[in-house]
C-alpha cells in the first residue's frame, strides 16, 4: 500500500546534502580546486545510486503510488535512465551559466554561493513544472506527441545555433525592473551607489541563471517523460541530476572549450528521446537500449572533442 514515507526520505535526503554542500563542503567563498570537485562530482553521483537503492526498496515493499505496475527493477532502470538523461541535457547549461559568470564578472569565490541558491529555486520550479507535465500528458490523449515535437524543434534549433555560431544573449529585458549596478560589493546582493540602494551584478547572475535554468526545464522534463511518467522517479532523477550540476560545473569550468562537441551529443539524445516519445503509443523502446545509446553519444562527444583537442596541438 502507498504511503508518503518516500516522499518525506527524499525530501530529507536532499535537505541534508543542501546542508553538507553549503554548511560544509563551501562554508567558506573559495574556488573549489580540481581535485576537490572531483571529490563533489563522485559524492553526488555517488548519493544519486545510494537513492536508487532506496527507491528499489519503495518499489519492492509497494511504499510508491506505483501508477503503471513496475517492479522495482524496471524502476530502478528507469530512474537511472532519467538520471543520465537529466545529467547530459544539463551539459549544454554548463556552457551558459560559463557564459553568465563572464558577462557579469563574477569573481570565482561568489559562483558556488551563486549556484547553490539556483538550485534552490530549480528545484521550487521544476516540481511545478513537472507536475503540470504529468497532469497534461495524463489527461490529454497525443500530449505525449506534442512533448515530442517540442523537443524536436528545440534540437534542431540548438543545432541551427550551434551552426550560425550564435551565443547566448543576456536577457536583460527584465533589468529595467530592478535598480540595478554592475558593482560587486563583496557577496551582497544589495548595496549603496551614491547613496542610493541597488542591486548588485550577483543579483543579475542569479536572476538570469534561475531564468536560464527555467528555460532548460522546459526541454528536460518532457524528455524523462519518455521514460516514465511515474511522479517519484520523474521528480527524483530530477532532483539529482541538477544537485550535481554545481560540483560538475567546477570540475569542467576549466575545460568546457574543450568539450565542445559535447553539445552535439545532446542534439542527438534530444532527438533521440523526441522520437521516443512521438513513437511511444505504437513502439516501445527498451530501456536498455535508451542507455546503450545515451552512453555511446556522450562517449562519442568526449572522445571527438579530446582528439581535436590533441589534434590541434
Amino acid at each position: 500500500m502507498a504511503s508518503t514515507t518516500p516522499w518525506i526520505v527524499l525530501i530529507v535526503y536532499v535537505l541534508v546534502l543542501l546542508f553538507i554542500d553549503f554548511f560544509v563542503l563551501h562554508k567558506k567563498n573559495k574556488t573549489p580546486s580540481v581535485k576537490k570537485a572531483i571529490l563533489e562530482v563522485v559524492f553526488f553521483v555517488s548519493n544519486a545510486l545510494v537513492f536508487s537503492g532506496v527507491l528499489y526498496w519503495c518499489y519492492s515493499h509497494n511504499l510508491v503510488a506505483n501508477i503503471n505496475n513496475f517492479s522495482a527493477t524496471d524502476a530502478l532502470i528507469k530512474y537511472l535512465t532519467g538520471y543520465i538523461i537529466e545529467l547530459s541535457l544539463s551539459v549544454d547549461n554548463l556552457f551558459v551559466i560559463a557564459i553568465i559568470f563572464t558577462s557579469f564578472k563574477i569573481p570565482s569565490q561568489y559562483q558556488h554561493k551563486l549556484l547553490f541558491l539556483g538550485i534552490l529555486g530549480a528545484i521550487v520550479f521544476r516540481a511545478i513544472l513537472i507536475s503540470v507535465g504529468l497532469v497534461l500528458i495524463n489527461k490529454i490523449h497525443g500530449m505525449n506527441i506534442v512533448f515530442g515535437l517540442f523537443l524536436l524543434f528545440t534540437a534542431l534549433k540548438m543545432l541551427k545555433k550551434e551552426a550560425e555560431h550564435t551565443e547566448f544573449d543576456e536577457p536583460k529585458g527584465y533589468m529595467k525592473y530592478f535598480r540595478f549596478s554592475n558593482v560587486i560589493d563583496g557577496g551582497k546582493f544589495v548595496t549603496r551607489v551614491n547613496g542610493k540602494r541597488v542591486f548588485t551584478a550577483l543579483f543579475g547572475a542569479l536572476i538570469t541563471i534561475e531564468f536560464t535554468d527555467l528555460l532548460f526545464a522546459l526541454d528536460s522534463i518532457p524528455a524523462i517523460f519518455a521514460v516514465t511518467t511515474d511522479p517519484f522517479i520523474v521528480y527524483s532523477s530530477n532532483i539529482f541530476a541538477i544537485m550535481g550540476l554545481r560540483s560538475l560545473y567546477f570540475f569542467l569550468a576549466n575545460m568546457l572549450e574543450r568539450f565542445v562537441y559535447l553539445k552535439y551529443s545532446v542534439f542527438s539524445i534530444l532527438v533521440f528521446v523526441s522520437i521516443k516519445l512521438i513513437t511511444a503509443s505504437w513502439v516501445e523502446i527498451p530501456e536498455w537500449f535508451s542507455l546503450l545509446f545515451i552512453g555511446l553519444s556522450l562517449g562519442i562527444g568526449v572522445y571527438v572533442s579530446a582528439s581535436m583537442v590533441n589534434h590541434k596541438k
